[in-house]
């Protein structure tokens, strides 16, 4: 904040230069209005002194006429250049009066009014926090500051279950859900904190929650593993293995969380199959769909284009929704390419190339980088998403 007051200070110096000023220059007209009532009155005791010396004999007519012409001379010779006094309605007070109100009332103001808080805040947040006490009393800062910030109330809320402080983060998930909108993510992370802040016991509200999550968003994963985590507290092993499967399917390869999520598993298929019951097989897995794809550019289209020019590559549905469900972006230079489209690349989780049995391959050029208007495209009969034979895509057409 050092920085921020220094500027302050330097715009308030500039502010009361435009008060000061016109005093010091008041001062100086003083001065000079001074000096020239002073050479008056020399000029006049220099004729009176004339005029007794033109009555005592020692002067004729024409030396006083001489002596009175040469004291004017000196007089305007004393006081030219200098300008007529200006009367100020205001007076000398008023300026100094403004000097002071203006710093105190600038202050003011800007206390009530400004973001000091906020500023202070946003340089916090430049630097990386020392523990995570320190990030925790950031968050709160920040949530007092912007209490209308859905952003930092999630992240304050995500930082108190870090901390295992459940009932402060079922509170600020709640009012994150109140600013937000009932998405389904938040809905399930207000259902986690409220699991674990009674004491792991389920309630009609989490159940309420939970299913208004997933019915939102079927893979929606916090909401998957708490009611897994409550079929096994509840002894419902079958159901704690489909959830945590479901929530399996939905974890990248890499994650780490898999491993725990694994052995949590098989714990419940231990204890199903030591209580005498029987796993039930999951029903088999839709194979993901993945499109091999060749592109390249129409022999008489290179002159007409820049190596800069964006491509964009995506397969649409033929009968469904608009939006790509694939896409990759590479530039003219890297043509002619081969790139794979396929579930991973899929735009939204719900528009995956398996959920279509139909699909449309498509390449387009856009010199304004907007994937969804450009200047050439190239097109692919309607084909299946099943495909696992190359395909070739040559962009040759003008795009209407």
């Amino acid at each position: 904040m050092i920085d921020f007051w220094l500027a302050a200070g330097l715009l308030l110096l500039v502010a009361l230069s435009f008060l000061l000023i016109p005093i010091l220059r008041s001062r100086r007209a003083q001065l000079e209005e001074d000096r020239t009532a002073l050479n008056v009155a020399l000029y006049q005791e220099r004729v009176a002194e004339l005029q007794t010396q033109q009555e005592e004999g020692v002067l004729d007519a024409a030396q006083m006429d001489a002596g009175r012409a040469e004291a004017a001379r000196e007089l305007l010779a004393d006081t030219e250049g200098v300008a007529a006094p200006r009367v100020s309605r205001l007076g000398k007070p008023a300026p100094l009066l403004a000097a002071i109100l203006v710093p105190v009332l600038g202050l003011a103001l800007y206390l009530h009014f400004g973001a000091s808080d906020k500023v202070e805040l946003t340089r916090e947040f430049s630097q990386a926090p020392k523990s995570m006490e320190e990030m925790t009393q950031r968050l709160e800062r920040a949530v007092a500051a912007q209490p209308d910030s859905a952003e930092a109330l999630y992240f304050l809320g995500r930082t108190y279950m870090t901390q295992d402080r459940p009932a402060d983060a079922a509170k600020i998930f709640e009012r994150t859900v109140n600013l937000a909108g009932r998405q389904p993510e938040l809905l399930g992370q207000w259902a986690q904190a409220l699991y674990f802040a009674d004491g792991k016991q389920w309630s009609d509200k989490i159940q309420a929650l939970t299913d208004e999550a997933l019915k939102a968003d079927p893979k929606e994963v916090t909401s998957l593993g708490l009611l897994g985590i409550a079929a096994f507290e509840g002894e419902r092993y079958q159901q704690a293995i489909d959830y945590w499967n479901r929530l399996l399917e939905q974890l990248p390869a890499d994650d780490k969380s898999r491993i725990a999520l694994q052995g949590g598993i098989t714990r419940a298929t231990e204890k199903l199959v030591a209580s005498g019951g029987q796993v039930a097989k999951a029903p088999a897995a839709k194979a993901s769909a993945l499109l091999k794809v060749s592109v390249d550019l129409a022999p008489e289209l290179k002159a007409k284009v820049q190596p800069g020019d964006s491509v964009f590559i995506f397969a649409r549905a033929t009968s469904g929704p608009p939006a790509p469900l694939a896409a990759k972006r590479l530039t003219v230079a890297d043509l002619p390419a081969t790139v794979e489209l396929g579930d991973a690349d899929a735009m939204m989780p719900q528009l995956k190339l398996s959920n279509f049995p139909e699909v449309q391959l498509v390449a387009r050029i856009s010199r304004a980088g907007q994937p969804t208007a450009g200047e050439w495209i190239g097109r692919s009969q309607p084909l299946s998403s099943s495909t696992t034979a190359p395909q070739k895509l040559t962009i040759d057409s003008p795009d209407k």
